[in-house]
């Protein structure tokens, strides 16, 4: 059983998220005020990742000449992993193997892709403050966007025509199918993704997801991205069904809507990147 202690602050908690959303001070959250919410925290996000950035640019520039190698980078990646710092840099001065696991390699060659496409032209392989920031967050950086919907496309086109259809589209792997349990899982997964191509992504309903749809989808100031997951997150508690949050529904769902996912937005919004 909760503690008293425990159950005011989940009732602080709620009444602190109902005030802040609920703009006409109405008592309950509308779509469009939650909307409002998730683009103010877009935005705050952005605004933290510049600041953010500056800090971690410092620390991987060690020489202070306002651009950062690949290596310099890597060294401290691997640095911040466990690996020995001096001993990394010495290898990778002296072009010699480093021993690294295979998940670890896996996930230096996905930032090396980014490293190079953060890299504006002239390409140089040197990144700059401006370019260090499309490398940490590409949701900053136009042509990240489109690079990571060319790597979607890439990985999920079946025919080459640069365009997804629904089956191309549920076509993820997402597990094999062992026993009832986990055949409910899948069915219910694919169930989601149809109705996200469908309801989403697809804006003319013409059935087939253009690259420049894709693209539009994925941007994380998309107005009508917000406003769609603002209708998702109300339809979660909307037990009377009058499409609007009450106070009752965001106590009852306080884990939900003052949990890390939507308190911490910044951290959710990267991740989806």
């Amino acid at each position: 059983m909760p503690s008293v202690l425990s159950y005011f602050w989940t009732l602080n908690c709620s009444h602190i998220f109902l005030c802040r959303v609920d703009i006409n001070r109405d008592k309950k959250i509308s779509a469009k005020e939650m909307q409002r919410w998730i683009m103010e925290k877009t935005e705050e996000h952005f605004q933290e990742a510049v600041e953010e950035n500056k800090m971690h640019f410092r620390a991987v520039d060690p020489d202070g000449d306002g651009h950062v190698s690949w290596d310099e980078y890597k060294i401290k990646f691997l640095a911040s992993k466990g690996f020995n710092e001096k001993e990394i840099a010495e290898k990778i001065k002296n072009n010699e193997e480093l021993k690294i696991d295979e998940e670890t390699q896996e996930v230096l060659d996905n930032l090396k892709d980014r490293w190079y496409q953060a890299d504006n032209p002239p390409a140089d392989l040197l990144l700059n403050e401006e370019e260090f920031l499309s490398f940490l967050h590409p949701e900053h950086s136009r042509g990240m966007l489109k690079f990571m919907v060319k790597e979607i496309i890439r990985d999920l086109d079946q025919d080459g025509d640069k365009k997804l259809t629904l089956s191309e589209f549920i076509s993820l792997p997402v597990g094999t199918v062992e026993n009832q349990q986990a055949q409910d899982i899948d069915d219910d997964w694919v169930k989601d993704r149809k109705k996200e191509f469908e309801e989403v992504i697809d804006a003319n309903h013409d059935g087939i997801v253009t690259m420049e749809e894709l693209e539009e989808y994925m941007d994380p100031m998309n107005e009508y991205n917000a406003l769609n997951e603002a209708k998702q997150m109300i339809a979660v508690a909307d037990e009377n069904q009058n499409h609007h949050l009450e106070l009752e529904e965001i106590l009852k769902y306080s884990e939900y809507f003052t949990g890390s996912k939507l308190m911490d937005y910044a951290r959710n919004v990267h991740e989806e990147f």
